[in-house]
């Protein structure tokens, strides 16, 4: 039975937005290990997949002396597991899985770029994460961006070689879950519950983010769109659905000050029921900088929900502005503003979008599609002899 090695920076990345696919590949004849740094969802991810899961201390940012000892540990655990395969996902874990890989003599280094961070910085910071993404691309033997945005900009920008890189399906990391996130499955009780712990109202618009509360996710500019509009729509409320990760990506004090005290603003921790908070949204809003292919829009298009977001790799190629959503340009209040009146004057429109959007993704991003499509990547990859088990 060929080994595969999945590692992600943090078990969340494992637990919610990879959910289902390491025990998919288990069950079609891979010995899979996970591989994360510690954290509170390792429990969870244990219920939830048939794999084991090794914990290696991993930071989001960049630590030299962590990094280094990530790096001998990890390569200690390839040299004794001996993967046919190692596919990482997120730059950290690319940077320090592929480096690993490569000097274990891994001979199937797999990165999935699941955004290009260094989109959203300038100067030195931009520079850094070039270098960075093109080291993990020179370890790698296969590039898999998540989006063909994200393909279109590494060929372009000739970051590798074009016969590294490959789009699985039509993009995304693990395509959408229809069973979860389908209107008709979802027990009415949890959507009572849900109804009284934000004290629901049906004559109020609600307005949805689900995902990290941090500055490079538009949440600055969100807010204080929302409080603009709040002046003469007192009838609006926002969720969000998310923790707020300040150590890596502090937003301003006037935002933090209205998340956690304006009553029309309702902060939700991070929960395993996202799809009953779409199911009460009226519009889901992604002002996000930058992403590779964002789960949530699908997520959100799965459940019906219309959807406004940004103008960035990932959104352009699910949303069509005008046909099944809204777009609006990044970082531009105005912009943002303007989509969300445009939403509200002509909610029959937006519903009438939100269906063409559902059509499409329960057609091409169903997440078995997906599986079946990497599945058969990674058996391509494989030695001639180790295809046939």
């Amino acid at each position: 039975m060929p080994k595969l090695i999945r590692i992600t920076t943090v078990p969340m990345a494992l637990c919610y937005p990879l959910r289902g696919q390491p025990s998919y590949m288990h069950a079609h004849g891979f010995d899979v290990l996970m591989i994360s740094s510690n954290g509170k969802e390792v429990p969870l991810l244990l219920q939830n997949e048939t794999c084991p899961h090794i914990i290696v201390p991993m930071t989001r940012r960049i630590t030299p002396f962590r990094d280094i000892r990530a790096i001998i540990r990890l390569a200690l655990i390839f040299r004794k597991v001996k993967p046919d395969i190692v596919h990482a996902e997120s730059a950290k874990a690319g940077l320090l899985g592929m480096t690993a890989a490569y000097f274990s003599g891994v001979k199937v280094r797999i990165y999935t770029n699941a955004g290009l961070s260094m989109l959203a910085k300038r100067g030195f910071k931009l520079f850094l994460l070039e270098k960075v993404e093109k080291i993990i691309y020179a370890f790698a033997t296969d590039i898999w961006p998540n989006g063909r945005s994200t393909m279109n900009y590494i060929l372009e920008h000739e970051y590798t070689k074009a016969k590294k890189v490959r789009l699985i399906g039509e993009g995304s990391s693990n395509g959408v879950d229809t069973v979860r996130f389908n209107r008709a499955d979802l027990d009415p009780e949890i959507s009572a519950d849900i109804k009284q712990n934000i004290s629901y109202n049906p004559d109020n618009t609600y307005l949805l983010f689900v995902g990290r509360l941090v500055a490079d996710k538009g949440i600055t500019e969100f807010i204080n769109v929302f409080l603009s509009l709040r002046k003469h729509m007192p009838l609006i409320k926002l969720v969000l659905v998310g923790r707020y990760e300040k150590d890596l990506d502090p937003l301003p004090a006037h935002i933090e000050y209205e998340i956690t005290h304006n009553p029309d603003i309702i902060q939700i921790s991070w929960t395993g029921k996202v799809e009953y908070y779409m199911a009460l949204a009226n519009y889901f809003v992604f002002p996000s900088y930058r992403e590779g292919f964002p789960n949530v829009i699908l997520e959100a298009a799965a459940m019906q929900v219309p959807v406004i977001c940004s103008r960035i790799f990932g959104n352009i190629d699910m949303v069509t502005d005008g046909e099944t959503g809204l777009i609006f340009e990044r970082m531009n209040e105005a912009s943002l503003e303007e989509k969300l009146m445009q939403a509200f004057a002509d909610p029959g429109k937006m519903k009438t979008m939100a269906l063409q959007l559902y059509e499409n993704v329960v057609h091409l991003y169903k997440r078995e599609i997906f599986w079946e499509e990497m599945l058969k990547q990674y058996r391509a990859l494989l030695p001639e002899t180790d295809r046939n088990y």
